[in-house]
């Protein structure tokens, strides 16, 4: 007999999520997002008055006079409901709670009672548990900060049916793999601190039938792009501290070189780089990653700074990837899109007499979208590497439009020429970056559906990262090679392999990260967005097809 295990307490707070959109509630209660905005700190900053080690609630059977308590939490067993009361105002056994709000009070004349509904059945749940704690509470009272007006609102039976109404639907959502379908061209998406993660308008277009006449026009919700920059450590011998609030990089005989936590978005340590356990945890607090080089530049661990996202995604991951067909239906998007994007770049980059290599290309991708085994999509593949790789070749020139760097295909551990040595640092730190997308977006970055899993792989990375490789790595290598940031003096040789040197790596991270902050119109939504956020949207996207909420993975194809 299978038996239902019982489900965690709710909070109040969630129900208001509930009523205020389904899937904003699905997204922080049962996938575990959070991002901040300026309207989560604004909330905080109201709540600062009322916030403080919760108090014991008085008992109802002793109570004669007026009473009055803050922080107070209260619980309804039989409803499963949990609420932590800003206020209580009390006398005797009557008990009034309080909830303070940041906004503005709504025109009663536009909302009934002048109280939004989701702020409502808040205050109707804490009135619930109050009730079933012994208290005669007849009423609560909303605190709108920001026109300092308070609303009271009376219990009743239509109350009552609110609130179990929500708390029946919030149940219902909680026991879902996936989440409730996106508010459309609502008002609240904009200011929505978890717009970024919910992507509502992009979902909703994707979620349309094929045969739509009318395309929705995609608003764009997502955050600016994020003013923090990553932080490169390359200093051989170098540590990493903590002091007030700032990321020391100390060196010997070097200047200490000082930046602020809240301007950094991740740090990555190349080569024999310390880092002390304070730095690790205070980047850890504030969601921001770590990622481990070899000094020649490989890739070979991260440490996530942000809490594991929705847990339902990896389960989905993994159901995929235990099923062949669906591994091949993906993997197939993939390397399509792969071919596609490197016949981009030589389309765009070569002159005259690449028409054959152009037609490999195509038929490579043609034969990608029905390729119908792991198998045959690698060597698909790798036929397409050969001809791209013999195309970017051609496409190479310094500022004189004369090539001094050969490619004569690709090779790698050891690379064997500068070009190899530029392509392989460009992949590592792409796959760095592509590991941080899946990671955020809740997928296991070592479970890949076309790479197979092997230990100290991340499959999953290089499998989104695919797409992106012509995109982001190869035009970074060859805008660095063509415009002169990298020269020959930027490379060492020695034992049969070919290295950057430090000033080599330091300049092209400068290339890459270039690249990174490039804004490009996305050929799917229309909107203008830099490489680094389109990674995380890919992963998002990648994320909701493995559950099901899209039916096919939108690969990022450029014109």
């Amino acid at each position: 007999m299978n038996v239902e295990s019982p489900l965690a307490p709710l909070p109040a707070r969630m129900l208001n999520e509930y009523v205020y959109c389904p899937r904003l509630f699905f997204l922080e209660h049962v996938a575990g997002e959070w991002e901040e905005s300026a309207d989560t700190v604004a909330g905080r900053r109201v709540h600062r008055r009322v916030d403080r080690p919760a108090q014991a609630i008085p008992d109802p059977e002793r109570l004669n006079t007026e009473w009055k308590v803050r922080s107070v939490d209260v619980a309804s067993e039989i409803h499963g409901v949990t609420a932590t009361c800003d206020l209580i105002e009390g006398e005797g056994e009557e008990a009034h709670p309080v909830d303070y709000k940041k906004g503005k009070a709504p025109d009663p004349d536009r909302v009934p009672g002048g109280v939004w509904p989701a702020d409502r059945v808040q205050i109707g749940a804490q009135i619930l548990a109050l009730r079933e704690c012994g208290y005669s509470c007849e009423a609560g009272s909303i605190y709108y900060a920001e026109t300092k007006k308070r609303v009271r609102v009376p219990w009743s039976q239509d109350l009552e049916s609110l609130v179990l109404g929500a708390i029946s639907g919030a149940r219902e959502a909680e026991r879902s793999a996936v989440p409730p379908q996106p508010l459309v061209d609502s008002p609240k998406c904009p200011k929505c601190s978890l717009v970024g993660i919910c992507l509502p308008d992009e979902s909703t277009l994707l979620g349309q039938p094929a045969q739509a006449s009318e395309p929705r026009e995609i608003r764009k919700l997502l955050p600016p792009n994020d003013d923090r920059r990553p932080l490169y450590v390359k200093a051989h011998g170098a540590t990493v501290g903590l002091a007030g609030g700032e990321l020391e990089v100390r060196q010997r005989d070097a200047e200490t070189v000082t930046v602020r936590l809240q301007d950094t978005s991740h740090v990555s340590l190349l080569g024999n780089i310390q880092i002390t356990a304070g730095a690790l945890k205070a980047l850890c607090d504030q969601g921001i990653g770590v990622s481990y080089f070899s000094y020649g530049g490989w890739h070979f661990a991260s440490l996530n700074g942000y809490p594991s996202a929705s847990v339902h995604h990896r389960i989905a991951q993994f159901r995929v990837f235990f099923d062949p067909e669906g591994r091949v239906r993906l993997a197939r998007q993939f390397i399509r899109a792969k071919i596609l994007n490197c016949r981009t770049l030589l389309r765009r980059n070569s002159g005259e007499g690449e028409d054959a290599a152009l037609a490999l290309l195509k038929k490579g991708a043609d034969d990608a979208a029905t390729a119908e085994s792991l198998e045959s999509l690698l060597g698909i593949e790798g036929l397409a590497a050969r001809t791209y790789f013999d195309g970017f070749a051609r496409v190479l020139q310094g500022k004189d439009g004369v090539s001094r760097f050969e490619l004569s295909g690709r090779n790698r551990r050891p690379p064997r020429d500068p070009v190899n040595a530029l392509l392989s640092f460009a992949y590592a730190l792409l796959v760095k970056d592509c590991r941080i997308a899946v990671a955020a977006a809740g997928l296991d970055p070592m479970v890949g559906l076309l790479h197979q899993p092997r230990p100290g792989r991340p499959a999953m990375a290089l499998d989104m990262m695919e797409e992106f490789r012509p995109l982001i790595a190869d035009s970074a290598v060859l805008t660095a090679i063509n415009t002169g940031v990298v020269t020959g003096e930027d490379f060492v040789r020695g034992a049969g392999r070919v290295a950057l040197t430090d000033g080599g790596r330091k300049a092209f991270l400068g290339a890459y990260e270039r690249r990174m902050e490039q804004e490009i119109q996305h050929p799917v939504f229309g909107y203008r967005v830099s490489y680094r956020q389109v990674l995380e949207i890919q992963a998002r996207l990648l994320a909701r097809t493995l559950t099901g909420e899209i039916g096919v993975y939108p690969a990022f194809l450029t014109r």
